[in-house]
């Protein structure tokens, strides 16, 4: 009977230990200048939308992750060496990203924006004509921007990152910039004493942000969609968009 018991226990030791071990962990990769998407508290802690998000994916694909903060200038060669195995850092899903990254079903509904002082108000992009115009490097903004103005207008004032050009606003180094409506109206709703106007031309089509994964990896791809698609199936999903943004998710492709 005692050689029983321990086989039994050997057996169910095996079991759990070969379930732990199929838990698989990913290498997250997100640039921390993002809010609310995602950025560092003090202390160095990554928050933020796609955090939680991430998180909540996660648990529901049965996977781990851990986050590395990754400059969004190296966040596609990151993942394509190797180095990340998921890049989540407020992506807008584009022809010319999927050529080179594999794409998630989308998770977060978006469009440009653009944000002025509150001396500029505008109704269109074209009336930026001639005003100095802040977007990151390489991001939808700068399509908008260099499509609008030409890729070598020198009222293109790119920036490495958000809070650089964000920086540039609010210090009226620039007119104008151009991003995503989630970050820019949440700064302007943290900096209400700024005044800053809003305004979404009317060729701003719908976009989606994605979660990337490197070519051909139909693991780590399969694994995302079926978290991502609990998540929204279980609620929890709504629940992360209505702690950072206030009000119900909604409805995605």
């Amino acid at each position: 009977m005692k050689l029983k018991s321990l086989l039994a226990a050997a057996v169910v030791a095996g079991a759990f230990a070969s379930t732990f071990a199929q838990a698989a962990e990913y290498v997250v990769g997100t640039g921390a200048t993002y809010r609310p998407f995602e950025y560092e508290t003090p202390n160095k802690e990554l928050v933020g939308f796609d955090v939680d998000l991430m998180k909540e994916i996660a648990k529901a694909g049965g996977f781990e992750v851990k986050f590395v903060n990754t400059p969004w200038d190296g966040i596609f060669a990151a993942l394509n060496n190797g180095d990340r195995d998921i890049i989540m850092s407020g992506i807008t899903i584009t022809d010319k990203r999927k050529e080179v990254v594999d794409f998630a079903r989308p998770y977060f509904l978006a469009h440009q924006l653009i944000l002025t002082n509150k001396n500029l108000e505008i109704k269109s992009l074209k009336e930026l004509d001639g005003k100095l115009i802040a977007v990151v490097n390489a991001s939808a903004g700068d399509i908008a921007a260099s499509n609008a103005f030409g890729k070598s207008s020198p009222n293109i004032r790119r920036f490495d990152n958000t809070p650089l050009a964000l920086e540039e606003l609010n210090n009226s180094g620039v007119d104008a910039m151009i991003g995503d409506v989630g970050v820019l109206q949440y700064y302007a709703k943290q900096n209400p004493e700024k005044q800053f106007n809003q305004c979404r031309d009317p060729g701003f089509e719908e976009q989606y942000f994605g979660i990337g994964i490197a070519k051909g990896n139909k693991e780590v791809l399969d694994a995302v969609n079926k978290g991502l698609e609990a998540a929204i199936a279980s609620g929890a999903y709504n629940e992360v968009y209505k702690k950072w943004f206030g009000t119900d998710a909604p409805k995605l492709p």
